[in-house]
């Protein structure tokens, strides 16, 4: 085996820790990595190996740091998630260097990881627009659920923030979902101010 597919069986054995199971018994955390990595393959048709191993380490090991160890709060979330993003990506680097990726690539995959550069950097933005449209595809109604006690506008306004961390490209594409007819409403709210 080569050492890109050494570095992708060891994410994978990473994400077969969550303990969150999907209806099919499936670790939750290995059902994203699939959605991610189809989403760049679907955004970026020529996908470097490498890109595609960054896909996969969009949510690496974040069972692990619950979002209930921060504070509640705007200041809390964005703390936890900045953690994240530096946890995630130093640990995607633990795991390209330990099967022989060549360290200027682990280290260019912990940046596109760590959401450093968004909107100037291709594979860190490829990461965003992916994890994105996966939002939209596959978790907005179970957000919407969650957050059933938010105002209209704030979920407007959410959906404004993460419109606009996407590409023109990403967007194009997010506008061709299928999404339930609520959530359609409030993200062509979201789009249209």
């Amino acid at each position: 085996m080569d050492a890109y597919t050494d570095a992708r069986s060891l994410i994978d054995t990473a994400h077969a820790a969550d303990p969150t199971r999907v209806a099919d018994g499936r670790p939750a955390e290995l059902v994203y990595a699939d959605r991610v990595e189809a989403w760049v393959v679907r955004l970026v048709p020529a996908a470097t190996p490498l890109l595609l191993l960054a896909a996969r380490c969009q949510h690496l090991e974040r069972w692990s740091v619950p979002r209930a160890s921060f504070p509640e709060g705007k200041v809390g979330y964005l703390n936890w998630r900045r953690s994240l993003y530096m946890k995630q990506a130093a640990r995607a680097r633990e795991l390209l260097l330990s099967a022989g990726v060549a360290k200027a690539e682990a280290d260019e995959v912990a940046t596109w990881v760590s959401k450093t550069g968004l909107k100037t950097n291709p594979g860190t933005q490829a990461l965003e627009d992916a994890a994105v449209l996966v939002f939209l595809e596959n978790e907005i109604g179970a957000f919407a659920a969650q957050h059933a006690d938010y105002p209209r506008g704030k979920f407007v306004e959410i959906l404004r923030k993460t419109w606009r961390k996407l590409s023109p490209r990403a967007q194009k594409m997010a506008g061709t979902l299928a999404l339930p007819p609520g959530i359609a409403a409030l993200v062509q709210e979201a789009t249209e101010s």
